[in-house]
């Protein structure tokens, strides 16, 4: 069967919806705006004059044009962020659940996860839109405004009933992410014969750049430890979480002002399993909730799994599609699974809710997120 571009996009994009959807509260509603017309289409960055511009006059122009697209549901944050750096109202262009906005112009800076929609915007493959090098970027962390994405958590009291489960998997789990990240090739056909939701092509070039979100942070440095927690980049996330997030609930919105990284993650449990300090699991039989369906984006659970890195630490594991009536953060707070893969800022928002979660690795060093424009 041979999806359309529309439809292959829909269904990569949804991950990211699905799991900002999961997170309580909601976004400070700017969706769908357009600002003040008068800008001439060299100045909103066209693919005409483009080449010429700097990055701060392309985001300074396409933001006053109204032309910045984001799909908002809690994608919005590292945008909004990027926004007020250049001193722009907080506001985007809805973006649909594909890159057609993009492609008939409709929007010149839109969003983009490098392993995902940036693949089908610059490759041919199915699904793909075929624009090569001819397209450019805009980094999210290049410009200092970059939030943490995928990682692993479960709840407090789970961790605190079962701290050698908890200790096992984390340990098993990055095992499976380091064989991962040193054999996307292999790692992209392992998820593809888990029941991908996606090409073969496009899990391979998916694996290759999430390989590039796990060995790198958010400053270009490379990073040999697989789910470790840095400090810096973690508090930036928390940062711009409480200056961005906006909550409906007046107590939550007071207590997501209080949040502090103690309230979100422990390094224990990932210190311990690094150095192989746990003994036999107290719950054998155990389940881990993605955001999304099968793809490379979550890699090493799947590997470990099929290498029998799991089995080797007396786990049994069970890994549940996400994209159901029940997101990752729910789930796991009412233990339906006992683990679950979410981005920080849905954790963060979820404990200000009112939940009680705790990030016990983080897979993805520095953010996926890009702004795409054609030169």
């Amino acid at each position: 069967m041979r999806f359309s571009k529309k439809t292959m996009a829909a269904m990569l994009a949804a991950a990211m919806i699905v799991s900002a959807v999961s997170a309580c509260g909601s976004s400070s509603g700017s969706t769908g705006t357009t600002a003040a017309a008068t800008t001439t289409a060299a100045a909103a960055g066209s693919s005409d004059s483009g080449a010429a511009m700097s990055d701060s006059d392309r985001i300074i122009s396409a933001a006053q044009a109204g032309k910045v697209g984001n799909w908002g549901l809690g994608n919005e944050y590292e945008i909004f962020a990027l926004l007020t750096k250049y001193g722009q109202e907080n506001k985007f262009l809805s973006q649909a659940f594909d890159m057609d906005g993009f492609d008939d112009d409709s929007i010149t800076l839109a969003s983009a996860m490098t392993y995902n929609e940036l693949g089908l915007v610059k490759n041919s493959y199915e699904g793909g839109y075929g624009y090569g090098d001819t397209v450019g970027i805009i980094d999210m962390n290049n410009e200092g405004v970059a939030m943490l994405e995928d990682n692993l958590f479960t709840t407090k009291a789970f961790a605190e009933a079962n701290p050698n489960t908890v200790k096992a998997f984390v340990s098993a789990s990055m095992k499976g992410w380091k064989y991962a990240c040193e054999n996307p090739e292999e790692a992209a056909q392992i998820v593809f014969e888990a029941g991908s939701s996606v090409s073969s092509d496009h899990q391979a070039y998916m694996a290759s750049e999430v390989k590039k979100l796990c060995e790198t942070d958010t400053n270009g440095n490379k990073v040999t430890d697989y789910g470790k927690m840095d400090e810096n980049a973690m508090q930036q996330t928390l940062d711009l979480a409480k200056q961005y997030i906006k909550l409906d609930d007046s107590t939550a919105a007071e207590k997501l002002k209080s949040l502090t990284l103690d309230d979100i993650r422990s390094t224990a449990y990932w210190t311990d399993a690094s150095a192989g300090k746990f003994d036999a699991p107290e719950k054998k039989d155990v389940s881990i909730q993605l955001k999304w369906l099968p793809q490379a984006q979550f890699m090493g659970y799947f590997v470990a799994k099929a290498k029998g890195y799991y089995d080797e630490v007396g786990l049994n594991v069970t890994i549940v599609s996400g994209g159901g009536d029940i997101g990752e953060t729910t789930a796991v707070n009412n233990g339906t699974v006992d683990f679950g893969v979410t981005w920080v800022s849905n954790l963060i928002s979820a404990n200000a809710g009112g939940m009680d979660l705790l990030e016990i690795a983080q897979v993805y060093q520095r953010s996926g997120l890009v702004l795409v424009y054609k030169k």
